[in-house]
């Protein structure tokens, strides 16, 4: 029984296998991160190039200080009054343009005043604090001339028949007659635009 024993014979070691693409890949991806934060930084940073303020055309004319030949100080010339862009005046809106702006905030405060009533304990405090931000916008809207001062009065009841409601819901005490309060004081703010 002899079997053959294959022979055995020292070789050299097959050669590593080289990395360089690997080498490339991760140097690629190091340039292409450095480059996506410069794009960002060049984006988002303020450059030196942005617009100056202009200056008012109220500039009080300064002196120089530097003596002339004859020993007086010299005044620097006159700058030259610019006018400064002034906003034209808001117009004056029509009753029927502010209705409809408005009417939506005011739409909703009976909606919301009835919900106020049928809820029960610190369940209507988050819609009275939504009527509180449609008051703060009806308080923010600009009205027409006409109506001016009877509107900030108006809308000033309503914001306040609104806190005493808030604090009628939080002590537990009279919720009914301040929904009516604050309802009267809707209501009086939706007849002055004619809802």
């Amino acid at each position: 029984m002899d079997e053959q024993q294959p022979e055995l014979r020292w070789a050299p070691l097959p050669p590593q296998p080289k990395r360089t693409g690997r080498v490339w890949a991760i140097i690629g991806l190091v340039v292409a991160v450095i480059a996506i934060v410069a794009a960002l930084l060049f984006f988002l940073l303020p450059r030196g190039d942005a617009p100056t303020p202009t200056e008012s055309a109220t500039r009080t004319p300064s002196m120089s200080s530097s003596p002339s030949p004859s020993g007086s100080p010299t005044a620097a010339p006159e700058p030259s009054e610019t006018s400064v862009a002034t906003p034209p005046p808001v117009p004056d809106p029509t009753i029927e343009g502010f209705r409809g702006q408005v009417s939506g905030w005011l739409n909703d405060a009976p909606r919301g005043l009835d919900i106020v009533a049928g809820a029960t304990g610190q369940d209507a405090l988050p819609v009275v604090d939504t009527l509180q931000q449609d008051a703060q916008r009806l308080s923010d809207a600009q009205p027409p001339s006409s109506i001016a001062a009877a509107w900030e009065d108006g809308v000033a009841a309503y914001a306040e028949r609104l806190t005493e409601l808030r604090t009628a819901i939080s002590d537990d005490a009279d919720v009914a007659s301040a929904v009516d309060a604050a309802r009267a004081a809707a209501q009086e703010l939706r007849s002055l635009v004619g809802l």
